[in-house]
């Protein structure tokens, strides 16, 4: 409970500077993209790459914490944060949309040891407070639902003619600012590292076999894909049906609001409920969002939609990560969760490639007829882990 009161609130901090700047990007990367780019379907290349850069880290960043750590990789990783925003900067300055596509992609390398946050907030306490040691990490994503897209929004013209050029640039001291954070951590990994190195743990073939791990991939995976797939087409469609930028970045704001304000609470639901039932209503929230964008393109439609994305991810991504975190050891968890973000950021940067090019050539309702067969996936693999468990208890 002591690293409870003193990892969990730096890391959400940490959470909240990083999800900021993702925020503040998925509000702009797809105008950027479309501004920049002579071939327009290739507006959501930037944060596609990006998504490809944290698939592609995943595991590096996974055996760079084993080898030195886990507070040192995090302060490391500032590096390169830094580095994607002199980049995308610079690009935008210069009207270079290869350039702001290496930049994004630094920003993925950053994302990718960034995303470990979570898991290392569940590490840092015991079994019976995991849950509510993901959640509170994950609330550090409701000051992102504030501050990235208010950022984009006040500092769009910061630069000359160069839209956006002053928003990247001032990304460069968040992530200077979670240096400052990170630097913080208390973190006891050195025996665990130890400990790996003696044990070795199980094959990751046998980890990744049990029932309990394979749903929360294909939870946690089909979640975040549904909702990076619907979200990055948002600010171009909203853009075609003629809205202005500030309309966007509301609609983001709630849509990043509703991804993480209900970590107040999602963890003691997950202890009281059970994480089946929370995931279950995480899918449910889903085909609202889709049901919403298929009845029209008014600005409520678009808010009110989005407001139900977030609330699906939410429930299936921290329910997700809660039930990977039952299925491993402690000398496991590095490959385990690797393997576990890997998947996730490969199949991420699919959706974020291809939600771009079906809404340029087929429109908002084919993007998201696309988005239902995923949902069907995740409520048949809930079900399935409901009646393996039940056959397992009898």
């Amino acid at each position: 409970m002591k690293l409870l009161h003193r990892n969990v609130p730096l890391l959400s901090v940490a959470q909240a500077l990083m999800m900021s700047c993702n925020s503040l990007i998925v509000a702009t990367a797809a105008l950027v993209g479309y501004n920049l780019a002579i071939d327009k379907s290739l507006a959501t290349l930037p944060l596609a790459v990006q998504f490809v850069a944290v698939m592609c880290t995943s595991i590096p960043a996974a055996m760079v914490m084993e080898k030195i750590g886990r507070k040192a990789a995090f302060l490391i990783a500032c590096g390169f944060g830094v580095g994607g925003g002199v980049l995308t900067s610079t690009a935008i300055i210069n009207g270079n949309f290869w350039l702001f596509v290496c930049g994004t992609a630094l920003i993925g390398i950053f994302n990718g040891f960034g995303n470990y946050y979570r898991f290392t907030a569940a590490d840092s306490v015991e079994l019976a407070y995991k849950s509510k040691a993901v959640s509170y990490t994950m609330l550090g994503g409701v000051v992102a639902a504030v501050a990235g897209p208010t950022l984009a929004r006040m500092s769009r013209e910061w630069i000359g003619d160069a839209e956006f050029a002053g928003s990247y640039m001032a990304i460069i001291f968040i992530y200077l600012a979670s240096f400052a954070v990170l630097s913080f951590l208390h973190i006891e990994d050195k025996g665990s590292r130890r400990s790996a190195k003696k044990e070795g743990g199980r094959p990751i073939k046998e980890i990744v076999s049990q029932a309990e791990y394979i749903v929360a991939l294909i939870c946690g995976t089909l979640g975040y894909a549904i909702m990076s797939f619907v979200m990055t087409a948002t600010p171009l469609a909203m853009d075609q049906a003629a809205f202005l930028f500030a309309d966007t970045a509301i609609v983001i704001q709630w849509h990043v609001m509703a991804m993480f304000a209900p970590s107040f609470f999602t963890g003691t639901l997950i202890l009281r409920f059970g994480v089946l039932r929370i995931m279950f209503i995480g899918a449910v929230f889903g085909i609202l969002c889709i049901a919403i964008n298929l009845l029209g393109v008014s600005f409520s439609h678009f808010l009110m939609s989005l407001i139900f994305l977030g609330l699906s991810w939410n429930f299936l991504f921290v329910g997700a990560t809660t039930l990977l975190t039952e299925t491993y050891e402690s000398s496991e968890r590095n490959k385990a969760q690797a393997v576990n973000d890997f998947v996730i950021f490969s199949t991420v940067s699919v959706g974020s490639l291809s939600s771009g090019a079906l809404q340029n050539a087929f429109g908002w309702k084919t993007v998201n007829l696309g988005a239902i067969p995923f949902l069907l996936i995740i409520f048949l693999a809930i079900a399935w882990l409901k009646r393996h468990r039940n056959a397992r208890s009898e």
